[in-house]
């Protein structure tokens, strides 16, 4: 993922009014990021827990995702849909986000279960293990297992819009 700025980020919400999408909180360490093994920026917001955001680069722009989550967790072993990882206690949580447009508007949400710390990309490339889940064995090399996630995330993205 190339870097972004925070004036990218908040022109990039799909499912937030424009006013919602200049005050939510921006991550500090924009610079700091290790932009070469993110495919998507995910944040939590520090001020307001089970708020989180995404921003994912797709066809030359960026759509950015406001989402929810019951904070605690479930206690059990759960797997992420989007890099497949599985993580023990909060490591995995329904992330909700309002579809874009009129549909999202009525209130009409999807959801999905992901890595409660956005750290697909990490998982996805070995660059991050989960504290006390792993991977389940396959035969795939990093580069697929980042294709496969991607595909996941393009899909989720893909859910907003219908």
């Amino acid at each position: 993922m190339k870097p972004v700025t925070e004036r990218d980020i908040r022109s990039s919400f799909i499912n937030c009014s424009k006013t919602e999408a200049k005050r939510l909180p921006v991550p500090k360490d924009l610079d700091e990021r290790p932009w070469d093994d993110l495919d998507f920026l995910g944040w939590s917001d520090p001020s307001l827990p089970g708020r989180c955001y995404l921003v994912i680069p797709q066809d030359d722009e960026l759509v950015g995702v406001a989402l929810r989550y019951e904070t605690g967790g479930s206690g059990r072993a759960q797997m992420c849909s989007i890099c497949l990882t599985t993580h023990t206690g909060s490591g995995v949580s329904l992330l909700t986000a309002a579809k874009a447009g009129p549909s999202g508007r009525k209130g009409n949400t999807i959801g999905t279960y992901m890595c409660t710390d956005l750290a697909c990309s990490l998982y996805a490339r070995g660059k991050k293990t989960p504290a006390l889940g792993n991977r389940y064995r396959e035969n795939l090399n990093p580069e697929q297992k980042v294709e496969r996630m991607l595909a996941n995330m393009r899909a989720f993205v893909a859910r907003l819009y219908s």
